[in-house]
């Protein structure tokens, strides 16, 4: 009996935790001994039949880790793995696709998930919710591979809000999957790491990849027992990370200060450039770096009043200056119609205007806030135009 429960519903509640209520299924199945539900097909130790949901090269990671483990055949963990990831307007498919076929896997595009006979199931980064239907079709129900210490960053974008928060300690956490809510069934494993000092998000989530594959492969050598030592998340520290929208890479000069600039650009800078408006024209800036001492010593810096978005060429070294909150960044290069280089944005843009304007201050020519349209105002707009069209 206890062991059935644990494999269908996980371990008991910590005491004076709340849990939404099972559905008729799930309590049906706690209902019922072990011997009564034992499956003749169901194993008690591996090999395992797996099959796997995921996307990104995140989750590519943690498939290699599964192939590379069923062609063991002196390890006999694995002996089945099939892929299911989401379709792409790429020929090529996402990373996990790539590999599958590579790699001469079994592999079907969400909703379809087969219809062969696995013991578990393996989630990374697959970015729907599987439905109870889907998951009691497990034996062992389905594990999830999450690049964050839940219940801290539960949601699609953890590594992205561990950079962008300033996390110094991240981590991964195996856990089981539960229907209708993301990241909150019990941990079977879990392992912190440092976050290196300025890294970025993509090469945060190189390393969380590699450390999540080798916790996963740990896992399915100990199922039987993982699972019946899971824990429940606790109830406090829970914080949630939800996708980053092209909003959110639009420099506030007034309210972010430079260390807030730099995270977002080593959240987010890989995936979307960051932005801002500069004449009524909206720039990407490419590549940022942070100013030294030297260069902030200049009389040119110190010795005029400065407003937030300011922005000024300097010469000696070739970066463009541009003034937020608390201080300066630099920017190297950006794209404005193609992507120039500071000198040339100063040579083409810049420097003109002030020839134009020999009398204007910095903050005349200024970096300024992108406002981006809302996904409903996005809409009506382009339903006005197809209205005059």
């Amino acid at each position: 009996m206890r062991v059935l429960v644990r494999r269908c519903w996980g371990p008991p509640l910590a005491h004076g935790a709340r849990r939404g209520r099972p559905s008729p299924q799930w309590r049906a199945l706690a209902r019922l001994g072990w011997e009564d539900c034992r499956d003749s097909r169901v194993r008690e130790k591996p090999p395992w039949r797996v099959l796997f949901f995921g996307t990104d090269q995140f989750a590519r990671e943690a498939l290699r880790a599964l192939h590379a483990a069923r062609e063991n055949k002196e390890e006999e963990l694995i002996d089945k793995l099939e892929v299911v990831t989401m379709p792409s307007p790429s020929p090529k498919g996402l990373p996990v696709k790539q590999y599958a076929v590579q790699s001469q896997l079994p592999v079907y595009e969400w909703p379809d998930v087969g219809s062969g006979e696995y013991d578990v199931g393996v989630v990374a980064s697959f970015g729907r919710l599987l439905n109870e239907a889907l998951i009691l079709k497990f034996p062992y129900g389905i594990l999830n591979v999450h690049p964050s210490c839940l219940p801290r960053w539960r949601g699609p974008a953890p590594v992205i809000h561990t950079v962008l928060h300033g996390d110094t300690v991240t981590g991964v956490t195996i856990m089981q999957i539960r229907p209708k809510r993301f990241d909150v069934g019990p941990i079977l494993k879990q392992e912190t790491v440092p976050v290196p000092p300025k890294s970025t998000a993509k090469e945060l989530e190189a390393v969380l990849s590699r450390l999540g594959a080798n916790m996963l492969i740990s896992v399915l050598k100990n199922l039987p027992e993982s699972l019946s030592n899971g824990r429940q998340q606790p109830m406090e520290g829970a914080t949630y990370a939800p996708k980053i929208s092209a909003g959110t890479s639009c420099i506030k000069w007034e309210e972010q200060t430079s260390e807030q600039i730099f995270r977002l650009y080593r959240a987010i800078g890989n995936i979307i450039p960051l932005q801002t408006l500069w004449m009524a024209n909206t720039i990407k800036l490419l590549d940022l770096v942070e100013v030294n001492s030297s260069v902030l010593a200049d009389p040119k810096l110190t010795g005029q009043a400065l407003i937030p978005g300011s922005v000024i060429y300097h010469k000696q070294s070739q970066i463009l200056l541009v003034y937020c909150k608390d201080g300066w960044i630099g920017v190297r290069s950006v794209m404005l119609k193609k992507s120039l280089t500071a000198t040339d944005f100063y040579n083409g843009y810049l420097h003109p205007w002030y020839q134009k304007n020999s009398q204007a201050q910095p903050s005349q020519c200024r970096f300024q806030t992108l406002r981006l349209p809302t996904k409903k105002k996005q809409k009506k707009t382009v339903a006005m135009q197809q209205c005059i069209e």
